[in-house]
């Protein structure tokens, strides 16, 4: 067997173990596209995407450190994220931050924007957060 199809066999199999995200777009509230010329680099937003609260890639589950603000920086790419009632900190889950971050590119396919992401403060409240140029 070629080393392409066991590779092609490998990506498919984890592929399908993994379940799907669906995302509605009611994940976020007041979307608003912001600059629809800009041509962000696919790479650089995931990286950002994980970037916040230092870092929630591999096993990290959640926003650590209670922030009341964050970033998450890649080459073009940068997410500004602040919780949105007083005395509040970002907790979101990486979960629920992958699907915000989808359902307001549902709206705003291309370039930057700025919305709320529905929860991921504790103890109460939302996630204002924007995409933006680094």
């Amino acid at each position: 067997m070629h080393i392409s199809i066991i590779l092609a066999t490998l990506a498919a199999t984890f592929a399908s173990a993994m379940p799907a995200q669906v995302v509605s777009g009611s994940e976020v509230t007041g979307t608003t596209c912001l600059d629809t010329s800009i041509a962000f680099d696919s790479h650089d937003t995931n990286v950002a995407i994980l970037g916040i609260c230092g870092g929630i890639a591999g096993a990290i589950q959640k926003c650590g450190g209670n922030p009341a603000s964050t970033t998450g920086v890649s080459g073009t790419s940068k997410f500004t994220l602040t919780a949105t009632d007083d005395g509040a900190k970002i907790n979101v889950s990486k979960g629920r931050w992958e699907r915000c971050v989808k359902a307001a590119q549902l709206t705003c396919p291309k370039g930057s924007f700025e919305t709320t992401c529905i929860g991921g403060a504790t103890p109460s409240g939302d996630v204002k957060f924007s995409l933006t140029e680094a």
